[in-house]
């Protein structure tokens, strides 16, 4: 019993010890902090390297324009890597035309089993067929959004790596013949697969036979003012833990006002064949519009207003930052 009786006490006088400390404070959360070195990605630098594309005229394939540009971005790469691969390629265009295209592959750290994909296309739009001006509508545009402005993001990429290699394995792919579709007028009559043309020829006969990546990422038109990178259908369809990195990424770099999570409509463009025909899961950062009375696309899409001058340092600056950190950052 007196045991009993002494550990009540003892209980009672522990009760009142506690009562008498107040409330505890709260534990303060861990914070982590991230020692992962970025280097700084230049918009300038990867704006120069679109205006020197658009110097070469409209890159349609096929003309003499897209063979000099393309003997450029093979030479530029090749300054930034050896590992340079050009994949020369024949395909049937809507209108019976044999296109004469190369697909220009440009890989760091080759050796790495750990690989990601960045590709956009170099060519352009034979026709600015949604031109306001129907005297217009048969000229060939310079793409300066719709092709180049990926182009450039990727190429001051490849300097980047080229001074700072990266641990994982990295290539570059840039598709040829992707704007070779229909005209706006038989666009009813043809099939979407008259699109994307180098996309498709490479992802049904790799560079690489065994060649494959964990994931991939394709630009498009990422130099648009004030751009909204919506995610994409198709990317949201084949890889929506990829799109959710990648805009998790843009969110925490203070981008999230430009890469909204918000769903866009589906674009078949070449993200859509490597999904299909080469199984690597692949997404799409495309300017999209939320506007169902016109054009998913920005405003000067397939026009002659598609130039230099409708190109935003800063949106490439974005959505180079975006990459940097999706490079870099330990996977």
């Amino acid at each position: 019993m007196k045991a009993v009786k002494y550990l009540g006490l003892f209980c009672m006088v522990l009760l009142l010890m506690y009562s008498c400390k107040g409330p505890q404070p709260e534990k303060k959360p861990k914070i982590t902090i991230d020692t992962t070195f970025y280097p700084s990605f230049s918009g300038d630098t990867a704006f120069s390297f679109v205006a020197k594309q658009i110097s070469y005229g409209p890159r349609v394939s096929n003309s003499e324009a897209n063979k000099r540009c393309g003997d450029w971005l093979i030479e530029k790469l090749r300054t930034y890597t050896s590992d340079v691969t050009v994949q020369a390629f024949q395909a049937r265009a809507y209108n019976g035309q044999v296109i004469h295209g190369r697909n220009i592959i440009a890989s760091f750290h080759p050796e790495a089993s750990s690989r990601i994909l960045l590709a956009s296309h170099w060519d352009s739009r034979p026709f600015a067929d949604h031109d306001p001006n129907p005297a217009n509508r048969n000229k060939p545009i310079d793409g300066a959004n719709d092709g180049a402005s990926g182009v450039g993001v990727l190429l001051e990429l490849a300097r980047i790596m080229h001074t700072y290699p990266p641990n994982i394995g990295v290539d570059i792919i840039l598709f040829d013949a992707e704007d070779y579709g229909p005209p706006e007028d038989l666009q009813t009559q043809q099939g979407e697969d008259w699109w994307g043309l180098g996309s498709q020829y490479w992802s049904r006969n790799k560079h690489i036979p065994s060649y494959n990546a964990r994931y991939g990422v394709l630009l498009d038109m990422v130099g648009v003012p004030q751009p909204s990178f919506l995610m994409e259908g198709f990317s949201m369809y084949y890889a929506p833990d990829v799109v959710k990195k990648i805009w998790d990424i843009a969110a925490s770099l203070g981008y999230g006002k430009y890469f909204p999570k918000q769903k866009g409509g589906f674009i078949t463009d070449d993200h859509y064949y490597v999904n299909k025909y080469a199984g690597i899961p692949m997404i799409d950062i495309i300017h999209l519009e939320n506007d169902p009375q016109g054009s998913s696309f920005f405003e000067h899409w397939h026009t002659l207003q598609d130039n230099l001058e409708h190109v935003d340092p800063q949106s490439l600056q974005m959505v180079g930052d975006v990459l940097v950190r999706l490079i870099y950052k330990p996977q």
